[in-house]
């Protein structure tokens, strides 16, 4: 990028791929929230309406890196605006789906569009931004798509629960589609050639490496319960399903407190924003495990899960444009199909349980896996020997880019 654009044009930017973020984390959720009346309607077991979720992060896993690289040098603003078209068309199919095979096949469709926008949106809000800030920006970002489980998933819910579990994907095509009209006139036209050329002033390859596998550890295990979250809130803690929606509101407000909180402290203290929320999110899914029989627990302790995972995407996206030890787009890219490869996995193993020993377990797995992610974390300054001068993991140097 040449030049950084006006603070004005830079803040409508970011406010329209926020957007742009809860449409896309919305429509991902969907099936999570709407699973039990999917199923129902298309004949099939809960277990095979859950695959909805596995498919489409395989797509995003396998897809990330090399539809980035392909689009490494095309202009932002048409390549986002395109993005979200394929998305709008995706989102479409699944409303009018006859069958179960053509809505797996719409969602793989959707899918690639969110492999592409994850990859690129960060490092497309970090150019926008001067330096001593990018992190914070990248994080701000994150909050359209905490809002999606506190305004897009409850609303999914409820439109479900009155028509049927086609209305929400239709309504979300329709805000997609004014979304990608707004982001492509809130964009620079001469800006965003292409942002591969994106580094991050401290690159670490064996942090980057370490920040993957704690990624994938914490994501597969929060997955396996919160794919089956509607079960479990059904049959452990003995909801009604009226009652679904406003707990998932519940559960998407702390996400929503979670996102703000980690934007505040992820350009001081990096570190603490990644080993805080696995702490937090091991203790929520333990004391659901252990309290999800009791109605009002089984809320605060989702809750509190939740806080904890919501916390890591803005985490992890402003980790990645500090540490990438190449291009922040690829850096971006990888992150995102790890992030998708812990969906693809959890949602896989949460069905393997559901169907085996039952839902009551998914809690306790999500607690085990949790913990082991933050063990990485937490022994990650040693694990990472820099071969430059000593950096403190919780006072690292604002990101920087280069642009030649």
């Amino acid at each position: 990028m040449d030049d950084l654009v006006s603070p004005r044009r830079a803040a409508a930017a970011l406010v329209a791929l926020a957007v742009g973020a809860f449409c896309l984390v919305t429509a991902e959720l969907l099936p999570i929230g709407l699973l039990t009346l999917i199923a129902a309607d298309l004949g099939r077991s809960e277990s095979e309406a859950g695959l909805l979720v596995t498919g489409y992060a395989v797509v995003v896993v396998v897809a990330s890196v090399p539809l980035t690289r392909l689009t490494y040098r095309l202009p932002r603003r048409a390549l986002l605006g395109g993005t979200l078209g394929v998305f709008v068309a995706g989102t479409l199919l699944s409303a009018v789906a006859t069958g179960y095979a053509v809505l797996l096949s719409a969602r793989l469709l959707t899918a690639l569009a969110h492999a592409l926008f994850w990859s690129i949106a960060g490092p497309t809000v970090a150019g926008l931004f001067p330096a001593e800030v990018r992190g914070r920006a990248v994080s701000q970002m994150a909050i359209g798509s905490a809002l999606a489980p506190v305004i897009g998933v409850p609303a999914a819910v409820w439109l479900g629960q009155q028509a049927t579990w086609r209305v929400p994907f239709a309504v979300v095509a329709a805000v997609g589609l004014v979304t990608g009209i707004a982001m492509v006139a809130a964009l620079p036209g001469r800006a965003h050639r292409g942002t591969g050329t994106l580094q991050g002033s401290t690159p670490d390859a064996r942090r980057y490496v370490l920040l993957l596998v704690t990624t994938m550890i914490a994501v597969t295990g929060s997955l396996a319960a919160l794919t089956y979250v509607t079960p479990y809130l059904l049959r452990v803690s003995g909801f009604p399903e009226a009652a679904l929606g406003p707990v998932l509101l519940v559960n998407g407000i702390a996400g929503v407190v979670a996102t703000f909180a980690i934007s505040a402290v992820v350009d001081r203290r990096p570190w603490l924003s990644l080993v805080a929320p696995l702490a937090v999110g091991a203790a929520g899914w333990l004391a659901l495990y252990a309290f999800g029989a009791v109605r009002p627990l089984a809320v605060v302790a989702l809750a509190v899960a939740a806080l904890g995972f919501n916390a890591l995407p803005p985490a992890l996206g402003s980790r990645v444009v500090r540490i990438a030890p190449g291009s922040v787009d690829i850096a971006s890219a990888g992150c995102s199909a790890v992030f998708n490869v812990g969906i693809a996995s959890g949602s896989f193993l949460g069905g393997l349980l559901l169907s085996g020993v039952g839902v009551h377990v998914l809690p306790l797995f999500a607690a085990a896996l949790t913990a082991v992610a933050l063990a990485v974390m937490l022994a990650e300054p040693r694990l990472a020997r820099r071969t430059g001068p000593a950096m403190s993991p919780t006072c690292e140097a604002a990101p920087a880019y280069r642009t030649d």
